[in-house]
């Protein structure tokens, strides 16, 4: 008998023995394993077809895109102008109509006032209808009559109306503009000079 035990008890044994744990244990390992490698082939694959179909993505309305970006450059090149104090850059972008001859004569008289400007323009927002633009501008700016002051501060709004498809000229504008600030003394933040 004590030999009969001995030849079953290590038999019992192996059922219960680490091997056989681990081989269930790998087993159930091997099945996460390959849900999880299914799941990130197909998050590889969908990736790749989003990065496939981003690059490929065409604008849909080109024209209106290339209009957009000519109006921006025409605001920006109309500032560029005027900080630069450019007269005839500036007038270049003005419709010669006659409506913005007040415009053309402040902007005039602060180019011969003020010896240095500073002007950033934001642009809010853009309406277009037909070949009529209306864009609504935030600005801030500096102006001196000498580099050496700190000068005249202030900010404002301002629609800049626009005209055109290919050429982009001013037609009219309205609100707070920054131009004419040589003779702006309400509401005017000014800078005294720096002390010597």
């Amino acid at each position: 008998m004590p030999m009969r035990t001995w030849l079953v008890w290590p038999r019992d044994r192996c059922r219960l023995d680490l091997p056989r744990i681990r081989f269930l244990y790998c087993r159930m390992m091997s099945w996460i394993t390959l849900v999880v490698r299914h799941v990130g082939l197909l998050a590889v694959a969908v990736a790749l077809v989003g990065a496939i179909g981003c690059s490929a993505k065409n604008i849909q309305y080109k024209e209106d895109h290339d209009r957009i970006v000519r109006i921006d450059a025409a605001v920006e090149s109309l500032r560029k102008a005027y900080v630069e104090r450019d007269k005839s850059a500036f007038d270049a972008f003005l419709l010669p109509s006659g409506n913005l001859d007040m415009v053309q004569r402040d902007a005039q008289i602060d180019f011969d006032t003020f010896r240095e400007i500073l002007l950033d323009f934001s642009i809010e927002r853009i309406l277009i209808e037909g070949e009529a633009i209306d864009v609504f501008i935030h600005w801030q700016g500096q102006w001196k009559r000498d580099p050496s002051e700190l000068g005249t501060r202030q900010r404002g709004h301002a629609r800049l109306q626009w005209v055109g498809t290919q050429s982009i000229l001013l037609r009219d504008v309205e609100g707070d503009l920054p131009f004419g600030m040589y003779n702006r003394g309400g509401g005017a933040e000014v800078v005294p000079s720096a002390p010597k």
